[in-house]
């Protein structure tokens, strides 16, 4: 293997073990930021009021932010110079699914706020080393021409992966110890499959040096830094990805809130599992779609352009009418938004990256404005809705946020 763009397309037995992976994932994380993490806080909380207990939830998702926010670009970077005989990518993938399912074990045994906090961070701090060695995986294995398609497989998983974890959570009705530990067990076992099938070439033999022993603290830190005027479409990408993603977080991390005490839902969990369902489904159908659409033209901002116009309309949408079957509305263009924003903005990632050596530093900053934004998106929607005494301002944030992401990828001039 080479720091050469890849030429040689990733065939099916590739494509289904990359999305089996995303798909243990996306369940683990995403069932617990739907349902599992605000029911456990709302439980701790609920003697204090509806927005005393989303600010908890908000502080929670925020301390864990913090440790993904370190872990997605260090562990890039530390796997961009692995040499091993099992790759340099498959290690982090296998260390970072350990530490993902030792977060949620130690998630189902808490009862305080602190305790929950600290345990979503390693959590989550899992969750960013396997996604951000998941993700390099694109820009080491899978040629320009294939991206489109290939990263509309980490977002369809997405889909599946929540509606499948809810349903089943919802179904076997487990303690919180259990539902914890089934999503753990789950994840473990559909990441396997990508560990012991896909290949992963190990470090380039011109640069024999780089290991993990000889980097240092200082060394990693230093190489973060991307210098926004030497490279403004990767600047201009991430800026646009973190407004997006922002956006999104702000009008779905919250949505058992909003039926609860929004909409005054005395069904709430159960009302959540069809909404979930309609943004799941418009989101692979527009992912797909758009995705091998995006291959054949060659073209990538004008989608993330749509995409982000999708999501503003269900965000003011939602603020102007808040009703349940409007919310349901709201979800598909969310859904639809969403879907043609990852599998077109990932594949647009791949092309900004300033070093081909190093893929997985570059694509674990590019993360960090895709996972990040999701654990700060609860404090920065508690803060709205405290402020305001309602929900209409979260959703028009939501709009306003996604309409800026639009305008910051337009920026972008290397890539049509």
């Amino acid at each position: 293997m080479s720091d050469a763009v890849p030429t040689e397309r990733v065939g099916a037995r590739w494509i289904g073990g990359f999305a089996v992976a995303w798909l243990g994932v996306w369940l683990a994380q995403l069932t617990v930021i739907q349902l599992l993490l605000p029911a456990q806080v709302a439980s701790i909380g609920a003697a204090h009021g509806f927005v005393d207990t989303i600010v908890r939830f908000g502080w929670v998702s925020a301390v864990a932010g913090v440790a993904a926010l370190i872990a997605f670009p260090v562990v890039g970077a530390l796997s961009d110079a692995t040499a091993s005989r099992f790759g340099r990518r498959r290690p982090w993938i296998a260390a970072g699914t350990a530490v993902f399912a030792l977060g949620l074990l130690l998630l189902g045994v808490q009862d305080s706020v602190a305790g929950i906090a600290v345990a979503w961070a390693v959590a989550l701090a899992g969750f960013a080393a396997v996604s951000s060695a998941l993700t390099a995986l694109i820009a080491d294995q899978v040629p320009v021409g294939q991206r489109g398609i290939v990263s509309a497989f980490v977002s369809v998983p997405q889909a599946a992966g929540t509606i499948l974890g809810l349903v089943l959570v919802e179904a076997l009705a487990l303690s919180q110890v259990g539902s914890y530990a089934l999503t753990a067990v789950v994840l473990v076992l559909l990441v396997l499959p990508l560990l012991l099938r896909i290949p992963d070439p190990p470090v380039p033999a011109r640069t024999p040096g780089r290991r993990i022993a000889r980097l240092r603290l200082g060394e990693i830190a230093a190489s973060l830094w991307i210098d926004p005027r030497t490279h403004p479409d990767f600047a201009w990408t991430l800026a646009g990805r973190l407004l997006v993603n922002l956006g999104n977080a702000l009008g779905t991390s919250l949505l058992l809130y909003w039926l609860a005490d929004g909409l005054g839902d005395a069904h709430a969990a159960d009302d959540l599992i069809p909404l979930v369902l309609v943004y799941l489904v418009a989101l692979v159908v527009a992912s797909l779609v758009a995705g091998r659409a995006s291959d054949r033209s060659g073209r990538r901002r004008a989608f993330v352009g749509a995409a982000a116009a999708l999501q503003a309309a269900a965000g003011l949408l939602l603020a102007i009418v808040p009703t349940y079957g409007t919310t349901l509305i709201g979800g598909a263009l969310l859904g639809a938004g969403y879907g043609v924003f990852l599998a077109v903005d990932q594949a647009l990632a791949t092309q900004v990256l300033p070093d081909p050596a190093d893929h997985g530093k570059d694509l674990g900053i590019m993360n960090v404005a895709l996972a990040v934004p999701q654990a700060f998106g609860p404090i920065v929607g508690a803060a709205l809705i405290a402020m305001s005494g309602g929900f209409a301002a979260l959703f028009v944030g939501a709009g306003v946020l996604s309409a800026l992401g639009a305008i910051s990828v337009s920026r972008v001039r290397g890539v049509a």
